[in-house]
């Protein structure tokens, strides 16, 4: 594993992850990214179509990224899983510390309007 790959993709501030339809069409998507351990993190909506396409296949591609998603360097395979309550709560915390009050206010808006269990945490390994 590139370590400073790593690094840079955990510090930036967006990450693009690109996921597979059933038919095999890649879907690109946008997504905050915390830094956990020798993996990334990312927080979702449960019910978001990223998580059935990672649900049906684990395959994607990530790299760095702007705001609308337009890449700002190249992709690289990874593996994506879904993760379990514990580390959606953790990936929950790694997201307010990085993204201050904009992501304390988004980790509330969602939990009002969805609960704790209709967001989840997405761990990727390069």
């Amino acid at each position: 594993m590139d370590e400073s790959l790593l690094d840079r993709l955990g510090a930036g501030k967006y990450l693009l992850i690109t996921s597979y339809r059933k038919n095999g069409t890649p879907v690109a998507t946008p997504v905050w990214v915390v830094r956990d351990g020798d993996t990334l993190g990312v927080w979702t909506a449960t019910d978001s179509w990223k998580v059935k396409r990672i649900r049906n296949r684990a395959d994607v591609l990530v790299g760095p990224c702007d705001l609308r998603g337009n890449p700002t360097g190249d992709q690289v395979p990874a593996t994506a899983e879904i993760c379990d309550q514990e580390t959606t709560a953790r990936y929950r915390g790694l997201v307010a510390r990085k993204y201050g009050v904009f992501g304390r206010l988004t980790l509330l808006g969602s939990r009002l309007r969805r609960g704790e269990r209709g967001t989840v945490g997405i761990r990727v390994s390069l």
